[in-house]
């Protein structure tokens, strides 16, 4: 807990401080040291400061300053060698036995903020650190949110965090903000800055801002293979002394390093780290001059300054006209800072010729330029020649594009016909299971809720796994190699003339395997507008809970050409997405009011490793969802369409299905589907998806189980086309209906999370409103070509 939430009377045990380095030296000075005890004089609701007293004598500190020690209190040290409830958000691997190994143990846990560029390699250095399994794509906003992990190392505990890439720490995009919102609010107590080894200039510039803020810091040199392999050579512990930041090389994809990179972060923790110094980064004499008139400034300010940040910082941030630090200022257009800031930035403006932002970005850049030439010795660039070779065909003008359908292409041929193999090997097995329980079991409620319900519902369903693994193979290869950010820039121009940005184009080809991560890696996108309109189209992309679908449909009315059929859904889905970005542009007059710029990193060659554990975790999810949600629905549609039972045991089951609660709610409704040619058992499977499209599939197995007696050995689309339920065009139009209408609960909600929930609203409204108008147009067309 923190110093200042404790009361008047209450005592404690310091843990440790965080804080800058000029104020943290200060209350360390003061006896606010690990083990020290603490007890409180006064702590009145509006006093401020608050008295305290340490090692035999009353101090006096701010609230604010307060809080940013932590300490152990008397409470919560006896609850936890009680072996009461944990009061952190951590469960200990063995009881405590003694108050000193309660303040060892605290004491001895290392917050860790892992921040660095996108495409630096972070999230592997993550995995590496903490033994996670997060995914590794070679893009840029792969880290969407904070993601946690802890790992033990020489008695101490690492709380690791990656947080989103980016470039800079000022308050422009989302992940700026959400970064620096992070460093200030949970104060860790160091900073691992991940720096792509072959790429100094550009990365370092991330780490000049991070000197600024003046934290614990340890630069991880990640990919320092591929700086080795051109023959160049860093000093890098000259380079560190220069900075007063340790720098250590890692190879996290390969888990080299990390052990060194370990030691250093402990040795930094305890302050043994010799090359640990604060440095200012010297802005010439000018600027300099304007940031101490605006230090001075700050001295004078009625506001109490924010303790996360020293004043030299909140000075150069000022001189930015950065919203966030003026808002925690409060500093308006009259105040005196307003008033020094301006004069600071006409004089500079017209002394130097160049803006207050572009003048300290050269000057950063000019830094990192004059330390590397003292420490580095550039080699050859193979990486970059070959980068270049292979962009000079898949992102050419001409080539660009039969390139990127063809991969596409291959895509869903693999994943219709070479998945269709296995598809029939687990389909057997069902059948097989399904047959043994069906002789196993007497007749009676019970076999029929196993054999019909459970095994025919979600036996439905699990023989598409081999379509699904296939498709998130292809995507981890493309997102692993750094295709995916080709893709993006090829289809740039096609985004433009949507009224979108190319970087909109790589969350919306995650959609194919999720609409949720999907939805959320458009934080990505630095324009609000563009951000908006990209959420709202996502759900367009055929995700892969509907592959079941499509596979079954396409399987059983189009086998010759079911690939072509797959495509082509796939692609009317990007051609509504399109028209439907057109027509929010046009018609909401939103304006994109950022133009910014997409990366594209160097081709890595994919380790099997990451891309297959990439493709398992998603398809794992598909098997939780068998076990879950889809179980439960299978159950739910068998108990409502076997109900009420009938006492005439030999009435025929289209009769029965008819009359049952089920048959009832699709009467109901089979008055909006019968325009496309679709009866009340396809509106009640369109109904059921509600929660996840798969469930679609479960529910039709399930309608369509012992459908046709005489052909109980044959699978469930043959079943479905010997029903006469459906012909090519009313099949054709209930595939565009699931290609279009409303999303499942999961990605709604994700839009109410990212965009708010009258976008999530009008997504439901207006994508099952197209979805019926465009299968309307489908069916009838298709029924009078044929």
């Amino acid at each position: 807990m923190r110093l200042s939430e404790l009361h008047s009377g209450q005592s404690a045990t310091v843990l440790k401080v965080t804080g800058h380095g000029g104020f943290r030296r200060r209350i360390i000075e003061m006896g606010f040291v690990r083990g020290q005890r603490v007890e409180v004089i006064l702590n009145a609701p509006l006093k401020d400061p608050i008295e305290y007293r340490i090692m035999g004598y009353d101090v006096s500190l701010r609230r604010s300053e307060a809080e940013m020690v932590i300490v152990l209190s008397d409470e919560e040290a006896e609850a936890l060698l009680k072996g009461g409830e944990e009061l952190t958000p951590y469960a200990e691997e063995a009881p405590y036995t003694s108050l000193d190994e309660v303040v060892n143990r605290r004491s001895h846990t290392i917050t860790v903020a892992l921040v660095g560029n996108p495409n630096s390699g972070k999230t592997s250095l993550f995995n590496a650190i903490s033994g996670g399994h997060e995914h590794v794509g070679n893009y840029s906003g792969v880290t969407v949110g904070a993601k946690c992990g802890v790992r033990h190392y020489k008695g101490y505990r690492f709380e690791i965090t990656d947080l989103p890439g980016t470039y800079a720490l000022s308050a422009y995009t989302p992940e700026e903000c959400y970064v620096r919102a992070h460093i200030a609010e949970n104060q860790p107590d160091v900073i691992i800055n991940a720096v792509v080894a072959s790429n100094l200039e550009r990365n370092l510039y991330l780490t000049t801002e991070l000197i600024d803020m003046n934290p614990r810091m340890v630069v991880a040199l990640n990919m320092y293979d591929e700086l080795c392999a051109t023959g160049a050579n860093l000093d890098y512990d000259s380079l560190g002394r220069m900075l007063g930041v340790p720098m250590v090389p890692v190879e996290a994809r390969n888990r080299k390093g990390i052990d060194e990179l370990l030691d250093t972060i402990i040795a930094v923790f305890e302050g043994r780290d010799e090359r640990v110094r604060h440095i200012h980064i010297n802005q010439g004499t000018l600027i300099e001059k304007g940031i101490q008139r605006l230090r001075q400034g700050l001295a004078n300010h009625p506001i109490a300054l924010p303790q996360c940040f020293p004043p030299r910082y909140l000075a150069l941030k000022l001189l930015e006209c950065d919203r966030e630090v003026e808002q925690q200022l409060q500093v308006a257009d009259h105040s005196a800072l307003s008033t020094i800031r301006k004069e600071v930035a006409e004089q500079i403006s017209a002394e130097l010729g160049e803006d207050i932002e572009t003048a300290l970005a050269n000057r950063k850049y000019g830094f990192i330029s004059g330390a590397l030439k003292e420490t580095f010795t550039p080699g050859r660039q193979s990486e970059q020649s070959t980068t270049t070779v292979i962009d000079a065909f898949v992102t050419h003008k001409l080539w660009g594009f039969p390139i990127f359908f063809l991969v596409m292409g291959l895509m869903f041929w693999c994943t219709f016909s070479l998945g269709a193999y296995p598809q029939a090997w687990i389909d057997w097995l069902v059948g097989w299971l399904g047959g043994a329980v069906d002789a196993l079991l007497p007749a009676g409620v019970l076999r029929d809720l196993v054999v019909d319900g459970i095994i025919g519902g979600v036996g439905s369903v699990i023989v598409f796994l081999p379509n699904i693994m296939i498709l998130y193979l292809f995507i981890s290869f493309m997102e692993d190699s750094g295709y995916l950010a080709r893709a993006a820039f090829i289809m740039d121009r096609v985004m433009h003339r949507a009224g979108l940005h190319g970087k909109s184009f790589i969350p919306l080809i995650m959609g194919f395997g999720c609409n949720v991560p999907a939805i959320m890696a458009c934080r990505t996108i630095e324009s609000h507008t563009s951000r908006l309109i990209t959420i709202f189209i996502t759900p367009f992309m055929a995700c892969s809970a509907r592959i079941p679908v499509f596979v079954l449909l396409c399987g059983a009315f189009f086998p010759t050409m079911g690939g072509w059929v797959m495509t082509g859904l796939y692609v009317l889905g990007v051609l509504m997405a399109i028209l439907t970005a057109r027509m929010i542009r046009k018609f909401l007059h939103m304006v994109d009011e950022t133009p910014f710029v997409m990366e594209l990193p160097p081709y890595r060659m994919p380790t099997w490793k990451n891309t297959l554990s990439h493709m398992w975790d998603k398809c794992a999810q598909y098997l939780r969802k068998m076990g879950g949600m889809i179980l439960v629905a299978s159950v739910i549609v068998w108990f409502l369409s076997a109900y009420p039972r009938s006492e005439v045991q030999q009435i025929p089951n289209e009769q029965h299905y008819e009359n049952s609660y089920l048959g009832r709610l699709g009467k109901t409704c089979q008055p909006i589907f019968e325009p496309l040619g679709l009866n009340w058992k396809a509106g009640v499977a369109l109904l059921s998806g509600l929660p996840a499209k798969e469930i679609i599939v479960s529910t039709v197995g399930v309608l369509y189980t012992d459908e046709q007696p005489e052909a109980s050995e044959e699978n469930l689309g043959s079943k479905i086309v010997a029903s006469g339920d459906y012909n090519p065009a009313s099949a054709l139009a209930f595939l565009v209906f699931v290609l279009l209408y409303f999303p499942c609960i999961a990605t709604i909600a994700a839009i109410g999370s990212e965009a708010g929930w009258k976008w999530a609203v009008g997504a439901v409204l207006y994508d099952t409103a197209l979805a019926w108008g465009v299968a309307w147009v489908v069916y009838h067309v298709v029924g009078w070509l044929m």
